[in-house]
């Protein structure tokens, strides 16, 4: 079983249509795959069109005074197979704050229960506390969604810092799987300057662009409105087609 987090401490960099439609793209190679929405605003949770009421949640079974069994709070949906989240991880970096060192192991232990998935993918916060701290300690891998401007690039040293310290204290073969540049247009001047400037990061980092990027495409907003992934709302358009072929990237298929 790999973990990977798709993670980014900014906002609107594509993390949840990263997450949601990589999980659809592995499940639909035949993978087994659990994706664990960790983000209080639950929008990997809705496009599943998994709840967080009346179901056991990530908050359940992870931060509860009295935890669900982790496998009692996976929902079995049309898409898949998700850990629905829940604005009660508001609290998420209040109570690992009570006791740091069982907190930040906590989220790693609980995943040791999961059985029969290839593959975990976890929808980070926009955040670089405890929470994320917690997440990469249990990852194997993470994958950094990140637009081709200034600013994004510009972000990019602060979650490093987060990956090297949970590196060197808890977790030292956490490895940087790669950039993924969405919303990449080939077109723009400020986008191939930015390119090159990215290359460099990651060189300095120790990993790598994908060689695929993810077109933006109006398809792409119109199927988290409508509560789909790309596989079945438009499995065709651009970002559809994307997002396959990074999958197939990243598998090595």
């Amino acid at each position: 079983m790999k973990t990977i987090a798709i993670a980014n401490q900014k906002g609107g960099v594509g993390k949840t249509t990263t997450s949601v439609n990589m999980a659809a793209s592995l499940t639909e190679l035949g993978k087994k795959v659990l994706l664990i929405d960790t983000d209080q605003q639950t929008n990997s949770t809705d496009t599943f069109r998994a709840s967080y009421e009346g179901e056991a949640t990530l908050y359940d079974c992870w931060l509860a005074e009295d935890k669900e069994d982790i496998n009692k709070c996976i929902q079995h949906t049309e898409i898949g197979d998700i850990i629905a989240g829940d604005p009660l991880l508001r609290e998420a970096e209040t109570k690992i704050a009570r006791n740091p060192a069982a907190g930040l192991t906590s989220f790693k232990k609980m995943l040791n229960s999961l059985e029969g998935y290839d593959y975990v993918l976890i929808d980070c916060p926009p955040s670089l506390g405890s929470l994320l701290q917690a997440i990469l300690i249990a990852a194997d891998e993470v994958i950094i969604p990140v637009t081709a401007d200034r600013y994004a690039v510009q972000g990019l040293s602060q979650i490093w810092e987060t990956i090297q310290n949970v590196r060197e204290i808890m977790n030292p073969n956490l490895k940087i799987a790669g950039f993924l540049l969405v919303r990449f247009n080939t077109r723009t001047n400020l986008n191939r300057a930015t390119y090159e400037a990215l290359e460099n990061i990651a060189k300095q980092l120790d990993t790598k662009i994908f060689d695929t990027y993810i077109r933006e495409s109006v398809k792409a907003r119109e199927a988290l409105v409508a509560r789909e992934t790309l596989t079945t709302y438009a499995p065709h358009s651009t970002t559809g087609e994307d997002y396959k072929m990074f999958v197939r990237e990243y598998i090595g298929e």
